[in-house]
């Protein structure tokens, strides 16, 4: 990427702008001083535009200054715990400043960071805060319960309630932290933070995934595809512990954006937010849209989201009908992004690509190059369906647990299958792991969802391989449907056998209220699995 190409289009974003001397000058100190980390955005937005709103949740407004200051305080004081200062720091809160508090804090005292699910309980949360060692948890007052579960046999550990209704209740808040620590600044201890991302662990338990690499490139094609501007407001309703959430609150800090969230979705107040703030962007995961477009239509149009440049998501496929019901009535503003843990962007659909093709994941991202190989890791056709291999400057630097993904030619096979058209879009056809051989013949489930999908007693469905012994792996497909269906579960699978092959109809159709869900909107097909057993 030639750097007169990404010195353009900050340009254009407004980060390259004129300023006063002595604010580049501030800037230059942030950066020296935070090394470039993650967070170092909301230090510079403090010098750049100190009196902009940055944050606003249930509790209030935040200016830059007022969150860089939180920030110190919150880092200063973790330092002067009887702990001593952490080493690995677990976050375990929803949307709102004491999130961002606390990932700022951490960086600027050199503590790795490791942000948890907040659906993460029992074993499954003692299992990640034992693997990656963390010596300090922040987190929510209705996930103690929890919480004091997974630390059942490390009673030293320190632990820091990030919201509270009650705070009465605890002696150590981020509140109170701050409060007793403004106008301190934590002392160096010249150690860089590292940012540990764990996977949506929605078939298995959740990994850690360390990365390196990226920066300016990354940027670029963000800036690229999506018409992001510094100093604009953007509603960020995804969950930030996610990698998706995540890097559109970083992202929106290095633009000098102010984010407005709140620590619960619900679809009404989400557009409430976006007319009330006037916001150009809006940032979630696809089942968000999916909730707001369920919405009466009397009640969707007391808002117009006229304000809206953008609307953009990531983390799970988006329900194509959805995608143009959106459009049409809010206007071609709707970006899809293809990302991974493991490798950051790979590629976004634009409006216009999403008008061609609404269920394509878009064109590989600036920097980003994408292969289609068979199992022998040969390139396929276009059109032909394989393995997605991804090479980009967002290195992956392998799992926490030890292990990595696998590599060929440089490539990073992403862990998803699908396939090019002609345009050079990319379609997902579903997980490498979850294509079943079901009397000799290959079936993505997806295939099957997408069809389903198209009946109009349908809400949504996913579908699952299971065992069979006598054609190895058969169909079983969960639905919702709609508050006026009346079809039946022989309509649905005679559906299916009218638009696919018959090796296709799933032998059971399951009829649900609704899907299993993590709160980043993935469907848990490890629930469903567990569902299926409890039957058997």
């Amino acid at each position: 990427m030639a750097p007169l190409g990404l010195l353009g289009t900050m340009v254009r974003a407004g980060i390259v702008a004129p300023m006063r001397p002595d604010k580049y000058l501030r800037i230059i100190a942030v950066a020296r001083r935070e090394g470039l980390s993650v967070t170092s955005g909301f230090g510079m937005s403090a010098q750049r535009c100190p009196n902009r709103p940055a944050l606003v949740d249930e509790l209030g407004t935040l200016t830059y200054r007022q969150l860089d200051q939180c920030a110190d305080a919150l880092a200063a004081a973790l330092q002067a715990l009887p702990g001593g200062t952490p080493e690995v720091l677990a976050i375990m809160c929803r949307n709102h400043r004491g999130f961002v508090e606390s990932l700022i804090a951490a960086n600027r005292i050199g503590a790795d960071v490791l942000l948890l699910n907040t659906s993460f309980a029992g074993p499954a949360l003692a299992d990640v805060v034992n693997r990656e060692g963390a010596d300090a948890v922040i987190y929510d007052e209705e996930f103690t319960d929890s919480v004091d579960r997974a630390l059942t046999d490390k009673p030293d550990t320190t632990r820091v309630v990030g919201w509270t209704e009650h705070p009465e209740k605890h002696d150590t808040t981020v509140e109170k932290l701050v409060t007793t620590h403004l106008g301190r600044r934590p002392v160096s201890t010249g150690r860089k933070s590292r940012l540990i991302l764990l996977t949506s662990g929605t078939t298995g338990n959740p990994k850690g995934a360390k990365h390196s690499g990226g920066g300016t490139t990354e940027l670029k094609a963000m800036l690229d595809r999506v018409p992001w501007h510094t100093e604009e407001t953007t509603v960020v309703v995804a969950p930030m512990f996610h990698a998706w959430g995540f890097s559109q609150l970083i992202f929106a800090a290095s633009m000098g954006c102010t984010v407005v969230t709140r620590r619960k979705f619900d679809p009404e107040a989400t557009l409430e937010l976006i007319d009330r703030h006037q916001a150009t962007g809006l940032c979630v995961v696809p089942v968000m849209f999916d909730r707001i477009m369920d919405l009466p239509d009397d009640v969707r149009r007391r808002y117009s989201g006229r304000s809206l440049r953008f609307a953009t998501a990531s983390g799970s496929r988006m329900r194509p009908d959805v995608v143009t019901k959106f459009m049409d009535e809010f206007g071609d503003i709707l970006y899809n992004n293809y990302n991974a843990t493991e490798a950051g962007m790979i590629a976004t659909a634009t409006p216009a690509d999403l008008r061609a093709a609404p269920d394509t994941a878009g064109k590989p991202a600036i920097g980003t190059e994408i292969r289609i190989l068979d199992g022998d890791h040969r390139p396929l056709p276009t059109g032909e369906v394989g393995q997605i291999f991804v090479r980009n400057t967002n290195r992956f630097d392998g799992y926490t647990s030890g292990g990595g993904k696998s590599f060929h030619d440089g490539f990073m096979a992403s862990g998803d299958v699908g396939r090019l058209d002609e345009a050079g879009r990319l379609y997902v056809v579903g997980r490498d792991d979850e294509m079943i051989v079901s009397g000799g013949e290959n079936v993505y489930p997806i295939e099957v969802e997408k069809t389903l999908a198209t009946h109009p007693d349908v809400a949504e469905s996913t579908v699952l391989g299971v065992d069979d012994e006598q054609y190895g792996q058969r169909l079983v497909a969960f639905v919702v449907l709609t508050p006026v269906a009346s079809a039946t579960v022989d309509d649905l699978k005679q559906h299916v056998r009218d638009n696919l092959a018959n090796y296709k109809v799933p032998r059971e159709i399951i009829v649900l209220d609704e899907l299993p869900r993590s709160n980043t909107g993935k469907i848990s097909r490890r629930d469903l699995h567990a569902r299926l057993e409890d039957q058997a």
